[in-house]
């Protein structure tokens, strides 16, 4: 678990902010201040604030990049361990696998729950067909990853790319 250092500091900052305000609630109860409810609004709100900068703080982790991966948007995400991403231009047949396998790291990380144990990502290109206004996918290749696992767990299967697909499952 890594921590991000200025979201902590930020997050140790605005407690401490968070307990001169509550401290300065208590004074105005005491005291019959007619400002005292809307402190306490301020206080609780300032100190849920520090409790969510240190949250996040603790939990953030960046995003692996591995050379040779290009970033892919990924299109479809069911939660259960499927993974597609589909490329906005083609790409080169060298940045597939790299692709794949920075993929299948980042989505690893996130907690989800696979049916078989494995995040599955499936990397697919849309190409036009002959007929007007109609495309389909065209896949590049696949990644498997067992949850919790590390870059040499990754399987990879990536079909031959010399010749065109025809829509098969993959």
């Amino acid at each position: 678990m890594v921590v991000d250092p200025l979201l902590f500091k930020a997050g140790v900052l605005i407690g401490a902010m968070g307990l001169l305000l509550v401290a300065l609630t208590m004074a105005s109860f005491l005291a019959r201040w007619g400002i005292r409810f809307r402190l306490v609004g301020v206080s609780s709100f300032t100190v849920l604030l520090a409790l969510a900068f240190m949250a996040f703080a603790l939990s953030y982790e960046e995003r692996q990049t591995i050379p040779g991966a290009v970033n892919v948007p990924i299109v479809f995400d069911n939660g259960r361990g499927l993974i597609v991403a589909a490329p906005e231009t083609p790409l080169p047949v060298a940045a597939i696998a790299p692709t794949l396998q920075q993929l299948a790291l980042n989505q690893a990380q996130r907690p989800q729950s696979a049916a078989n144990g494995h995040i599955m990502v499936r990397l697919r290109q849309v190409e036009p067909t002959d007929e007007a206004g109609v495309s389909r996918p065209r896949p590049l290749g696949e990644a498997r990853l067992p949850l919790g696992g590390q870059r040499e767990d990754i399987r990879l299967l990536i079909p031959d790319t010399t010749e065109r697909h025809v829509y098969g499952g993959l």
